[in-house]
């Protein structure tokens, strides 16, 4: 009897568990459906029962319970407490996606739960402490959020952390002291916060801390030894915060460390010799801190050593030439300290060096002949030192080179011609306040992507180059406090910079400058009058409402004058003489059935007239064109430039012969909409048209267009490489325009403030999102404000400050079709 008893209880328990096995799976499959009926996850099939199968969920190999479920990227919200009914879940991951609120307390029932990412979503308000009682969790994610309040002592009880990441919320009060006393600690990120108090000095003194990032907050105090007692430190980022005191001498022990970066503090001292042991170091940043001292010669032992900023600190002496030895060097900083000596030209041997910025300091010599050694060299700053001699000639050789400052030294000589050869030259040329003599070489006409070019406050004499109308991408100019003489060329760049940038040069005259011309000799007045012989015309014709979303029409218009005037001067007649009226000599339009309805002689004289006028760009203006068989056209007008845009006619009428045969129907609605119909400047457009007439510039050099400044994300400021993140920045700069109906860049916002971070600010106005859309749309319906609302949040995501932040064109794609299948 008392066997059978054991045996019936142990069937009794079996048969129980059982059954609890049984619910539960019933309860995970109920729970699941119901999530995705409340979070509306497309690609669950409600009919297949088996949902170990659904896209994202992970099933037991044991007992099919689910214990992972993976629903990142999906742009999903609603709400997120039936997820607590997964009592087996060991892996939550909810990032990116556009939850919004609390986090939901009854996520801390999840006891099983092991690793847990709400990373880039809208949650708001603190950290609910429930999550401390996840005793098994190992990664923690709540970054880039908007939590705030302070890091709760409750969760000092997760022990088995080795991943906590808060970065980019709204946190405040300082790092709790029991951060230090979890002894699995690998990885903990607190950055973009707005933290004080000191980092706490049992940091890393009992865990294998491998990865300490806790920039841009307000600590304060030193760095603590403590976070390099154990040697596993591989990645430490401290930027902009507040520390104090010396880098500490135990950072050498750590040599798997390859990235340090320390700058934007007040740290003081030197650099300690034992940063040469770190065999793995490749970053090296400490600029904008009080360090002073000479530079180690131990940075040479650092063999894969890639970048080293010591800028704006104190640091005096010379730059090692042990330097020489680091080739894998790509970027040196020295700028803004009182270093002295040559320019080191050990270094320039360098094959992998990109930048090299000496500026601000007290270097002396000469510009090495072997300045260009270097093949990969981007930027050259020599600027504001007491650099003397000449130029070399071998500056020509820099042909990749995007910046060339070498402003504020005592440069003598002429400019040499072979600047004009670098022809990658974007940024800026500048050499000002340096004793330059002789003319403007005509060869720096050739830099036709240069954005800003200063020679002011020389000694330069002759006169301003007319050949300096190929510099097409030119923006800010200045030639002030010189000896140039004769008129200023007829170029818009010049014309619509202040007279500011003229000034201090006697003999000059013409716009900007109020000084007129008139009494200049015969020859000067000539050339000052001189126009580029040759007009083109590329005219986008955008048919009436009966064909707006399905037909394409272009017409490429040349309009020449050289044949008159060529034949007035034989002729003995005078430019004066000559009628304005265009000669048409070639036309095209390239879509069969509408060529009897094109007058091009109509077209032409529509674009003489400024009441025809639409809108105006940097290479072009659009104007209104009515024919006679009742059409409008919208006509696009190529300014007078240069003669070499003739030599790409043929390429020209190829590329509009391909345009017009584009029967996409979404991207036949963006050239109308954005090129003629919705922009107060074309100036998406204005890219293209740059493409059209040099296909080496395009789109891959967004700086050629002087327009397109407020499309251009922040960081091309530095990079001047087009990236896809850029392309999507620059698309959600479009869609603010559309929505808000306001410029990329205007006066109105404030200085500084472009429409980007005028719609991100805001909330800080106290405006909401509705105030800052079109009223002329939103108040139409309620549905349409929700469109436009949804479409304003996909733009924010587009024009986000990260690159790493901003969705893939493919995503940005299936949110707006999403908008308008909702």
């Amino acid at each position: 009897m008392p066997f059978l008893s054991l045996l019936s209880i142990l069937l009794f328990g079996l048969l129980s568990r059982s059954q609890l096995v049984i619910t539960q799976l019933l309860n995970d499959q109920t729970t699941l459906v119901e999530i995705g009926k409340e979070l509306k996850i497309s690609g669950w099939n409600v009919n297949n029962s088996d949902y170990c199968t659904w896209p994202g969920v992970s099933c037991s190999s044991k007992n099919s319970s689910v214990e992972r479920l993976d629903l990142s990227s999906h742009g999903l919200q609603g709400n997120l407490t039936l997820i607590s009914e997964l009592k087996s879940l060991k892996w939550l991951d909810l990032s990116f996606n556009n939850f919004h609120g609390i986090i939901p307390s009854a996520f801390g029932n999840l006891s099983e739960l092991e690793f847990l990412d709400l990373s880039f979503n809208n949650f708001g308000g603190s950290i609910p402490l429930e999550l401390a009682r996840l005793r098994n969790l190992r990664a923690l994610n709540l970054s880039n959020n908007l939590l705030m309040g302070v890091i709760p002592d409750e969760l000092e009880g997760l022990e088995k952390l080795q991943d906590l990441q808060l970065f980019t919320n709204k946190l405040n009060g300082s790092i709790p002291l029991w951060v230090g006393n979890l002894t699995n600690l690998r990885v903990f990120t607190a950055y973009e916060n707005e933290l004080n108090g000191v980092i706490p000095d049992k940091l890393g003194l009992r865990s294998e801390l491998q990865l300490l990032n806790l920039h841009s907050n307000q600590l304060e105090g030193s760095i603590p030894e403590s976070i390099f007692t154990m040697e596993k430190l591989e990645t430490l980022v401290l930027t902009q915060n507040r520390l104090t005191g010396y880098i500490p001498e135990s950072i050498g022990k750590c040599k798997g460390l390859s990235s340090i970066r320390i700058g934007n503090n007040k740290l003081i001292g030197g650099i300690p010799r034992e940063i040469g042991n770190i065999s793995s170091l490749t970053y090296f940043e400490a600029n904008n801190n009080n360090l002073s001292g000479e530079i180690v010669t131990e940075f040479s032992r650092c063999s894969n050593l890639s970048l080293l900023n010591l800028a704006s600190n104190g640091f005096t002496g010379t730059i090692p030439l042990e330097f020489g030895l680091l080739s894998n060097l790509q970027e040196l900083i020295v700028s803004g300290n009182s270093l002295f000596g040559d320019i080191p030209t050990s270094i320039l041997r360098s094959k992998t060096l990109n930048k090299f910025d000496l500026s601000n300091n007290r270097f002396n010599g000469t510009i090495p002949q072997s300045i260009c050694t270097t093949i990969r060299l981007q930027y050259l700053l020599l600027g504001q030192n007491s650099i003397r001699g000449e130029i070399p000639h071998e500056i020509g050789n820099c042909t990749k080179l995007l910046e060339l400052q070498l402003g504020s030294n005592y440069l003598t000589g002429s400019i040499p011609p072979e600047i004009g050869h670098i022809k990658n030259l974007q940024i800026a040329l500048n050499l000002s306040s340096n004793h330059l003599r002789g003319h403007l070489p005509e060869e720096l006409g050739r830099l036709d992507k240069l954005v800003s070019l200063d020679v002011s406050n020389n000694r330069l004499s002759g006169s301003i180059p007319s050949a300096l109308r190929g510099m097409l991408s030119l923006i800010e100019v200045n030639f002030s406090n010189n000896h140039f003489t004769g008129p200023i060329p007829s170029f818009i760049p010049f014309q619509k910079s202040l007279n500011s940038s003229f000034l201090g040069n006697k003999g000059l005259c013409g716009e900007p400058l109020s000084i007129s011309c008139a009494g200049l000799d015969d020859s000067s007045h000539d050339a000052y009058h001189h126009k580029v012989s040759y007009r083109i015309i590329l005219a986008v014709i955008g048919s009436g409402l009966a064909v707006f979303a399905s037909v394409t029409v272009v017409v490429l218009l040349f309009m020449m004058r050289e044949r008159q005037e060529k034949a007035a001067k034989e002729a003995g007649i005078t430019e004066d003489d000559i009628s304005d009226d265009p000669v048409i000599l070639a036309g095209n339009v390239f879509v069969e059935n509408l060529r009897q309805a094109i007058d091009f002689e109509a077209v032409a004289k529509a674009t003489l007239k400024d009441s025809n006028k639409l809108s105006t760009g940097t290479f072009s203006t659009v104007y209104r064109a009515d024919m006679p068989s009742g059409m409008s056209l919208s006509v696009r007008k190529l300014k007078s430039m240069d003669r070499t845009i003739l030599n790409h006619q043929s390429k020209m009428i190829r590329e509009v012969e391909k345009l017009s045969k584009l029967c996409h129907d979404n991207l036949m609605r963006q050239l109308i909409v954005l090129e003629d119909c919705c922009c107060y400047n074309p100036l998406v457009g204005e890219v293209e048209i740059s493409k059209l007439l040099d296909p080496s510039r395009g789109t891959a050099s967004i700086s050629a267009v002087a327009g397109s400044f407020g499309y251009i994300p922040p960081e091309y400021a530095y990079t001047m490489q087009v990236t896809a993140p850029g392309n999507v920045y620059s698309y959600g700069v479009v869609l603010l325009e559309i929505l808000t109906t306001q410029l990329p860049v205007d006066e109105a916002f404030g200085e500084g403030i472009d429409l980007v971070k005028w719609v991100h600010t805001a909330p800080t106005r106290g405006e909401t999102p509705e105030q800052i859309l079109d009223a002329r749309l939103s108040t139409v319906s309620f549905a349409w404000r929700k469109e436009m609302l949804a479409a304003l949040k996909v733009a924010l995501l587009c024009t986000d400050t990260t690159p790493a932040k901003r969705p893939k064109m493919k995503k940005v794609v299936e949110m707006l079709q999403e908008i308008t299948q909702n």
